[in-house]
């Protein structure tokens, strides 16, 4: 690989590892503040709660889609680990065949709906749900 690339590749991995830690440093303060409005203040506040959720949702598929690394994912893998070589390079190309071939069959519908939500919006944040869900469609 061309190393000019692999130096790019390599910053933007940085660059999202450090998008994910301030979403999570983030989700964190609204976290704090929502316990000390609620239980210190009296004053239940709907915004924080709902920041923390829609930064969870982006964290989690943007961290999936671009964070987490191969070796780092979780896999149950006790009928794949007992098998010879050749059993599993044929369970991997028939695994990676349907896995492309569902998400090709599902691509549309779940595109269609995420443009279709733009009708909807959060309660506090007014956040569109089309912009909220975008994520899913590149964590695909």
């Amino acid at each position: 690989m061309n190393p000019g690339l692999r130096k790019v590749g390599g910053w933007l991995y940085r660059r999202a590892e450090n998008a994910i830690a301030i979403a999570i440093g983030a989700m964190f303060a609204a976290f704090l503040l929502q316990v000390v409005f609620r239980y210190l203040l009296n004053w239940p506040t709907g915004w924080s709660n709902e920041l923390t959720v829609v930064l969870w949702i982006w964290v989690v598929l943007f961290g999936a889609a671009f964070v987490v690394r191969e070796e780092e994912e979780i896999r149950f893998d006790l009928l794949y680990a007992t098998v010879g070589p050749d059993i599993r390079r044929v369970m991997t190309l028939a695994f990676a065949i349907a896995l492309v071939a569902l998400y090709g069959w599902s691509f549309p519908a779940v595109f269609s709906y995420v443009t279709f939500m733009k009708v909807e919006s959060t309660a506090y944040l007014k956040i569109r749900f089309d912009w909220l869900f975008s994520i899913y469609l590149v964590f695909v």
